[in-house]
């Protein structure tokens, strides 16, 4: 069993026309998840910026908050400039370019990530491995938690992590046999991060897979929580503090 678990990858809020928990820490109690890092859902199906008032104002440390950022020119963007992201304190933002409408590899979205600095998660759906590649080419040193990836884009996958390898992959839906395990083999455990999309997706899965996973226990605790340190760049692994 893992020391420490912290999704990754967790959404707090209403859904539209859907009947699902608005408040997450019932199910983190229930499967035993230590810490999340969310994602309000008004920020992902409304207003991102009602959205992240929303998730900020959650203040709860076992809820990490991961504000949505829509880069833009001033009264297009969530926030205002690039440089509020900052103030917000966050340690890991995230991005939805299909759904708020913006250029992942645009100019302005180049410019903004450069000035923020900070690790970023995007869901495959929004995006694409030969655009992360190329927004991957643009930042070298920016850092991706790839959301949602499935296990049936994994030879794309598996070919974006080896030219990119700023890229950390979550690993709830990769649930068909032996996939994370090939995986951590290839580019190491450390490169995977344990997250459920719940309460969109299940979370009862991949809180199963990871204490059933064919790897070591250092492995298996840096999917539970350490990878996530490596990525928002933590020398220690306190699981996202």
């Amino acid at each position: 069993m893992p020391k420490l678990v912290v999704d990754a990858h967790r959404l707090a809020g209403p859904v539209p026309f859907d009947d699902l928990p608005v408040d997450p820490r019932a199910d983190l109690d229930r499967l035993g998840i230590d810490r999340a890092l969310v994602t309000h859902t008004l920020s992902l199906y409304a207003d991102a910026r009602e959205g992240n008032d929303a998730l900020f104002a959650l203040d709860d440390p076992r809820l990490v908050p991961v504000p949505v950022v829509v880069p833009g020119v001033p009264g297009t963007s969530t926030p205002a400039t690039s440089g509020e992201v900052l103030e917000w304190g966050a340690r890991l933002i995230r991005l939805c370019p299909q759904r708020h409408r913006f250029d992942l590899t645009g100019s302005l979205t180049l410019s903004w990530l450069a000035e923020i600095g900070l690790p970023l998660a995007i869901d495959l759906e929004e995006t694409s491995p030969a655009e992360l590649a190329t927004l991957a080419r643009h930042l070298p040193g920016q850092r991706i938690l790839l959301l949602n990836p499935g296990y049936r884009w994994l030879r794309k996958i598996a070919g974006l992590m080896t030219e990119a390898p700023g890229v950390w992959l979550e690993m709830g839906t990769v649930n068909t046999q032996g996939a994370v395990e090939w995986l951590a083999e290839r580019f190491g455990a450390e490169r995977l991060v344990f997250g459920t999309g719940a309460p969109v997706a299940d979370d009862c899965g991949p809180r199963f897979l990871l204490d059933h996973l064919a790897l070591t226990p250092a492995e298996t605790d840096l999917i539970a929580a350490g990878s996530l340190d490596l990525l928002l760049g933590d020398t220690g692994q306190g699981g996202a503090r």
